[in-house]
């Protein structure tokens, strides 16, 4: 039985993780991985791999994808013309040298960015940044608030903004991930069905899949479809509320095409599970079915272009999802409270301690667990 959202703590969410655990790399394949096999309804579970989830399915699924592409999102540079402003003794290193570095974090024009920036607190609106030998330029056109910055950019050679930040930015590996990012990380940080670049984090859950195990897939007659979700900072943002219902998703830029809609429709209208590969395909969908429902629209989901707010903890009623692919995620974060309202708080840490105890490899570059 799942808790009343209104009660529910961020203690809740808690768990006990061995740091050994934290996987660092991507395993040698990408369907080499574990899959922890998890009943909704009776709580059971059991020990597969990745490579077998073709013959797991029941074989009448509709799968969702989401299609997003990791952007090298990022940058180091050094700032141009500093204000007049004495450093701080923490930063001061930095400011001697003028070493800046840039995460962005979301697109809101032709060539603006939303970012975080380090040493954010000595760079003023007006300031510059350049990066590689001067090539990109990048202005700090307004501040906002929990120290997002939005910076223009420019090129100052016959390459567009475009092709410089895919030249000179670096792939953004989590922080759990304790090394600097590799040139295999371009690839394998990516999923092998990665076509909309505008994210900065991968959906960790499609990680696992190559072509022939979607191919396997397919010849069992089950349909996939695709949406995108610009995995940004409402994925992985801190809660920093002790109550869940408190905290506030920053929102998510995504798209469900028409027919991948229609397709769901379908696929309700027949009785058949809807499986989400990853918590952003889940957000995206339950997004759209809630915009949907408040419209008084016929349709299941609202295809088009949205943002998502939707912050899923227990309690939540969902309207699409019947089964749930997803990698192992931070204890007291919001997508575990996304599993937990999914599945059970109760099923949920139970697997998790099963899967530290069976060690499992965890977070982004880790296993993963099927819940149905």
């Amino acid at each position: 039985m799942l808790l009343n959202f209104l009660s529910m703590r961020l203690d809740d969410l808690d768990y006990h993780l061995p740091p050994g655990q934290i996987a660092q790399r991507p395993p040698g394949r990408r369907d080499s991985s574990r899959l922890l096999l998890l009943s909704r309804s009776e709580g059971s579970m059991g020990d597969r791999l990745f490579v077998d989830l073709p013959d797991l399915l029941c074989g009448d699924e509709l799968i969702i994808l989401n299609n997003t592409r990791v952007i090298p999102a990022r940058l180091f540079g050094r700032r141009a013309g500093v204000h007049a402003q004495p450093p701080s003794r923490k930063t001061r290193s930095e400011h001697l040298t003028g070493k800046v570095e840039v995460f962005l974090t979301r697109q809101v024009g032709a060539e603006s960015w939303e970012a975080l920036v380090r040493p954010g607190r000595k760079m003023q609106t007006s300031e510059r940044v350049l990066f590689g030998e001067g090539e990109l330029e990048a202005e700090v056109i307004s501040r906002g608030e929990l120290g997002i910055r939005t910076l223009r950019f420019v090129s100052r050679d016959t390459r567009s903004v475009s092709e410089h930040l895919e030249r000179l930015g670096h792939i953004p590996l989590p922080p759990y991930i304790h090394r600097s990012d590799e040139v295999a990380d371009r690839e394998r940080y990516q999923t092998v069905f990665a076509k909309q670049p505008g994210a900065i984090a991968a959906p960790t859950a499609g990680l696992h899949f190559t072509p022939e195990v979607l191919e396997r897939i397919r010849a069992r007659g089950i349909e996939i479809c695709e949406l995108t979700l610009d995995v940004g900072l409402g994925t992985f943002q801190p809660v920093h509320t002790e109550t869940l219902e408190d905290h506030v998703m920053d929102a998510e830029s995504y798209e469900i095409p028409a027919q991948t809609a229609q397709t769901i429709q379908q696929a309700r209208a027949a009785d058949r599970p809807i499986l989400a590969v990853g918590t952003t395909v889940v957000r995206a969908l339950e997004a759209a079915a809630l915009r949907a429902k408040e419209s008084g629209s016929a349709e299941l989901v609202l295809p088009g272009k949205a943002d998502a707010r939707l912050f899923i903890y227990p309690g939540f009623h969902f309207r699409v999802v019947d089964a749930l692919l997803t990698n192992f995620h931070l204890p007291r974060s919001t997508l575990l409270a996304l599993v937990c309202a999914f599945a059970g708080q109760k099923n949920v840490l139970a697997a998790y301690n099963h899967a530290v105890q069976a060690g499992y490899r965890f977070y982004s570059y880790g296993d993963c667990m099927l819940i149905r």
